[in-house]
């Protein structure tokens, strides 16, 4: 892995081009004068921009080796403290084991608009991460800067509704990543009175929303999401609606990948909610199951529990004779083996949500410290919800007294859950 950074330092020094922009990342981080600091900020910001695609890899590995801490004086001064393990001393260590690319970072935020290069200098990171691992290094300081600029107590919560301005509209159909918004009417219906939607912003970032959340406002837990999305007149609040379904969560800055904060998000609108609407004493979710399909191939390849082979068999032998399986297929399934799915899936989200093939919407759920409430069979069959999750979905339960609880249980690798889940728990013969 080293030997590809050097190899990837070494073509950056070669190439010419890269010479200006490197030279001013380096005057920046030693610049003492603040006037001269956002010059040369701005020097590089526009430096990178006009970088072709092809050369951030190079400008990315030499961030990696050319602005890391120096070994030598990392390890005399850790000697040092360790013989004396002072205030001072330790100071002096924290000053030379911090890589100097982090306050290189620091000093491109001050300048104007310097949060969104940042964000998409990251984003560009992501994407050459993927074949170059090596570069982690370099991500690891992005992460660390935006976890901490992108604070949640930084962050202002904000209800978007249908008054809002076209161009945050516009960005909510653009981001919507779990139930696509097919036009304006769709959005219009999710946007009526008996819905909320909610976002994050930065003060850095106005008018840019960093992750937001659609919640429908019901009376008991939905068992599927077409309710929740069917187009309807304006609609007030019903008196008996007891039960808040966050349906969608969906983050906009891809930058801020790793970066914490729909947790924050759910808390923040769920503590919104019951201030405004008292009557409202459920908090839950409809949520996806994407990982399920992937798992349950390899589970039908490799399984070595003999008590869900029967179950397991049935429903690979469905599959095989319903390749391009579509929705009226599941609605015409026997209960027998709906049985069967159900079980497989309760099965996999309580066993193996701490195993390499786990679900990423259960495992934000329920470290969050939710309660895997209920599995519901054919609650979305859509072509996307059929593919990855054979239509089924889940309602994860916010007891808001109980979240710390439940996480702690989920850090312990133990998935909190009802007890119509247990019953799932048990295979059929």
């Amino acid at each position: 892995m080293l030997e590809k950074l050097l190899k990837l330092t070494q073509k950056a020094r070669s190439d010419r081009s890269l010479e200006p922009l490197i030279r001013s990342c380096h005057q920046l981080i030693s610049e003492r004068g603040q006037a001269n600091v956002y010059a040369l900020a701005k020097e590089v910001i526009e430096g990178y921009q006009a970088l072709p695609a092809q050369r951030r890899e190079a400008f990315f590995a030499a961030l990696a080796t050319g602005f890391s801490p120096n070994p030598e004086q990392v390890l005399t001064t850790a000697r040092l403290y360790a013989q004396a393990p002072t205030a001072g001393h330790l100071a002096q260590l924290t000053q030379v084991v911090e890589p100097p690319r982090q306050e290189l970072l620091r000093r491109v935020n001050r300048a104007p608009g310097g949060t969104a290069v940042l964000l998409a200098m990251r984003n560009d990171l992501l994407d050459l991460r993927k074949s170059n691992p090596e570069l982690a290094v370099v991500d690891a300081d992005f992460l660390h800067l935006l976890s901490s600029w992108f604070n949640p107590g930084f962050l202002r919560l904000e209800r978007v509704d249908w008054e809002s301005s076209a161009s945050l509209l516009e960005k909510l159909i653009q981001h919507e990543a779990v139930h696509e918004i097919t036009g304006w009417n769709d959005l219009r219906r999710r946007l009526q009175p008996d819905r909320r939607c909610y976002a994050f912003f930065h003060p850095q970032l106005p008018g840019e929303p960093l992750i937001f959340v659609e919640v429908a406002l019901e009376q008991d837990l939905p068992d599927a999401i077409a309710p929740l999305l069917e187009p309807a007149p304006d609609t007030p609040v019903s008196s008996a609606a007891r039960t808040a379904v966050f349906y969608s969560i969906s983050n906009c800055q891809p930058g801020l990948r790793g970066v914490s904060l729909g947790n924050f998000l759910i808390k923040k609108v769920a503590d919104q909610l019951k201030t405004e609407l008292p009557q409202l004493k459920v908090f839950c979710t409809l949520s996806p199951i994407p990982g399920f399909s992937r798992w349950l191939t390899q589970a039908m390849a490799e399984d070595n529990k003999p008590e869900w082979a029967g179950a397991l068999q049935r429903v690979k032998d469905w599959r095989q004779n319903h390749s391009s399986a579509q929705g009226s297929d599941f609605e015409d399934m026997p209960k027998a083996l709906r049985d069967d799915l159900t079980g497989l899936c309760a099965r996999f989200l309580v066993n193996g949500s701490h195993e390499g093939l786990s679900d990423p919407v259960a495992r934000f759920h329920l470290d969050n410290g939710a309660r895997l409430e209920r599995i519901n069979f054919a609650a979305d069959l859509s072509r996307k919800a059929v593919k990855q999750s054979m239509g089924l979905m889940v309602n994860y339960l916010y007891d808001i007294d109980a979240v710390e609880t439940r996480h702690q249980q989920f850090v312990d690798n133990k998935v909190s859950h009802s007890a119509a889940v247990k019953r799932l728990l048990k295979p059929k013969p």
